[in-house]
């Protein structure tokens, strides 16, 4: 579709038809085993800099993945700080791929530089191909993604004369490595209603964001930080393109503003899509009816209470559409400073007083991973419905929505 072309997507609610030209090769050449041996033996990793031992909780010899399994394994979104620690953390975890939130140029540019300083190690991936071929070749691969379209929204000229030619940042993006965007962060924008928003419509220029993400090949990323209404009209005209929801919460099991109701589950299921799940503690802790009892920090999570979150959406919906969105923010420390009494995105009842952010006891960051599994594998679950959740289920998505 050209840039400004009128589509039935946009003006009817006839669901969106991906073009017949859409065909996506890319190549990239970019091991991290030798790595994480260097690491751990140079002391790289360590307790001191707050990492848990992988077997803290799981056990000696609670491996990731089974002897001579073919297991991929994707953290579905994280924003922890990038560095030589976080690095060893992933390969500690047996962690192939991470899809890492990116914001503005400099925010790429910063990741890029890193994988070149370490590129034995890990490199940026654009295909499900290339994340198979890194595996294979003992590098992590990355996938970058956007929590939101906020950095496509200023780009509008919102007066009388305004056109949509910033849609074709999109194309832009796309070729820096963006695979994955979502349409609002909390706050309602150009585009549609966020979580704190959760009536508002997807607008018309949504309409038009909506259909450019799926034409030129990335995933939409819907729920969560998107309001409810807004998911819900990007996922009637999505029909045909799986649709996710990167990292949200089970609202059945807790109402909290971040969480998202069966409907939206449903909805993307019903796309083929995924719904991973956060490890933030408030959002299956924290809601409207008990902050005011918990006072400005609630309880933290505990593991069990987590793993009901993968129980309850398997249920609902089935094992094809649940995955891992850890959300983890490890190495923020103090930076992220909130005061949720004034607070447009982030109100009382959603978060308690930050820093720092509580995670899952047990899964506090992407070392603790193999407490989650052995925790899942005591509950009964099996090694084919693991390998989806922990890598499957996404890599099914994304090659849907990328292409081979």
């Amino acid at each position: 579709m050209e840039v400004g072309r009128k589509s039935p997507a946009v003006n009817s609610k006839e669901p969106f038809k991906r073009p017949a030209s859409f065909n996506r090769r890319m190549e990239l050449a970019m091991n991290r085993r030798d790595f994480v041996r260097g690491a751990v033996a140079t002391g790289t990793v360590s307790a001191a800099a707050g990492v848990a031992p992988a077997g803290a909780l799981a056990g000696e010899g609670a491996g990731v993945a089974p002897q001579g399994s073919s297991r991929l394994i994707v953290d579905g979104l994280d924003t922890s700080v990038l560095n030589e620690e976080f690095l060893g953390m992933l390969q500690q975890a047996e962690v192939d791929c991470v899809h890492f939130s990116v914001g503005g140029l400099l925010s790429y540019g910063a990741r890029l530089e890193f994988f070149d300083r370490h590129a034995d190690a890990i490199g940026l991936a654009r295909t499900v191909g290339e994340i198979r071929q890194m595996k294979r070749d003992g590098r992590i691969a990355v996938i970058f993604g956007a929590q939101s379209a906020n950095w496509l929204d200023p780009l509008f000229d919102k007066s009388a004369t305004g056109t949509v030619a910033p849609f074709a940042a999109v194309r832009a993006a796309y070729e820096t490595g963006l695979r994955v965007c979502g349409v609002c962060y909390q706050a309602t924008n150009i585009f549609g209603g966020g979580a704190t928003d959760p009536h508002v419509p997807l607008t018309r220029t949504g309409r038009m964001l909506v259909e450019k993400i799926h034409e030129t090949g990335i995933v939409l990323d819907v729920g969560g930080h998107t309001g409810e209404q807004t998911s819900l009209d990007a996922i009637e005209m999505s029909q045909g393109v799986p649709v996710v929801c990167s990292h949200t919460n089970v609202a059945a099991l807790n109402a909290n503003i971040r969480a998202i109701s069966d409907e939206v589950i449903e909805a993307i299921a019903a796309t083929g899509g995924v719904m991973g799940l956060t490890a933030i503690s408030d959002f299956q802790m924290r809601n409207a009816s008990n902050y005011r009892e918990h006072g400005p920090v609630s309880p933290q999570a505990t593991l069990d209470i987590h793993m009901d979150q993968y129980e309850y959406v398997r249920d609902l919906v089935g094992i094809d559409h649940v995955g891992l969105g850890p959300d983890f923010v490890w190495g923020w420390g103090d930076t992220f400073v909130l005061n949720p009494e004034q607070s447009i995105t982030f109100p009382p009842e959603a978060l308690s007083v930050a820093p720092p952010v509580l995670t899952v006891k047990g899964f506090e960051d992407i070392s603790g991973l193999p407490n989650l599994i052995a925790g899942l594998r005591g509950r009964g679950w099996s090694e084919t419905d693991l390998d989806k959740l922990l890598g499957a289920n996404w890599l099914r998505v994304w090659e849907q929505v990328w292409g081979g």
